[in-house]
């Protein structure tokens, strides 16, 4: 029996634009305005491929992840296209999302999602799975599965609690309302606000800021981070401990320490 996500993945994909908007920094914008930058199969296999290519590629350090227009961030699955999926299709599809926002938290440079509008389901689900999110003020978020008698199935109901607390995930998973950025900001739901249309460029420039320091040290930083999050104290330190010991032999960490004894900026090449 063929796999269906092989036949996902191996589908023509063109709905996603890569630029360079700094040194060492990437730029996503999904291509879809007009049908509110919805996940797509298409779409989900570039991203997909995307990841896996930055993650090999020395000359990319930090990547902004954002949507086409200023309405709409990315407003979860194209729900059209799922409409018409079998059973067996369906499972394939949240094998894929499930992959991709797991590449995302795996892949060792850090992910700022630009909330340019509103994320609804799925797209909630991809700022999640980013290491940073800046919102423009009339942005929203919401896990919106609950309005659709399904729940989410692309790491939500795991990812909002360790971020926000269970209390309030709960809240907003099983109401499915809408939150503003201003309250975001204050359940640190998202690490900056900004006005409209400037959510791009505030993210651009904080992974500028990211892509400037020591790709070892940073890629180890995001290690110790993620996957402690969920470990128990004394075994996130253990992990933090080896995460370190990474950076000791390298390059950049004597030139760090050159730089600030010469008083001058350093220079990292991730060695």
């Amino acid at each position: 029996m063929a796999d269906p996500l092989a036949a996902f993945l191996a589908e023509p994909v063109a709905q996603l634009e890569r630029t360079r908007p700094a040194a060492y920094v990437e730029l996503w914008t999904i291509q879809g305005a007009a049908r509110r930058n919805t996940l797509t199969r298409a779409l989900v296999a570039e991203l997909l491929a995307a990841t896996a290519a930055v993650d090999r590629d020395p000359a990319v350090r930090a990547v902004v992840v954002t949507g086409e227009g200023d309405k709409a961030f990315c407003a979860g699955a194209d729900l059209k296209e799922r409409s018409g999926m079998s059973l067996e299709e369906v499972h394939a599809w949240l094998d894929s999302l499930r992959a991709l926002m797991a590449g995302l938290e795996a892949c060792r440079v850090p992910f700022v999602a630009a909330l340019n509008g509103s994320a609804f389901g799925g797209g909630t689900e991809l700022a999640l799975a980013c290491d940073l999110r800046v919102g423009a003020e009339t942005a929203e978020l919401a896990l919106t599965e609950i309005t659709l008698a399904i729940i989410p199935g692309a790491g939500g109901t795991q990812r909002l609690p360790r971020l926000v607390g269970l209390g309030v995930a709960s809240e907003l998973v099983l109401t499915g309302r809408r939150v503003g950025m201003a309250e975001a900001k204050l359940l640190g739901l998202v690490n900056r606000v900004v006005p409209a249309g400037q959510a791009v460029a505030e993210a651009v420039a904080l992974a500028a800021l990211i892509a400037h320091h020591g790709p070892i040290a940073v890629a180890a930083a995001k290690v110790a981070l993620q996957q402690g999050n969920s470990l128990p104290l004394a075994d996130g330190l253990t992990l933090e401990r080896r995460e370190y010991e990474k950076t000791l032999p390298t390059k950049d960490r004597l030139e760090g320490l050159a730089a600030f004894r010469e008083k001058r900026q350093p220079v990292y090449r991730g060695e």
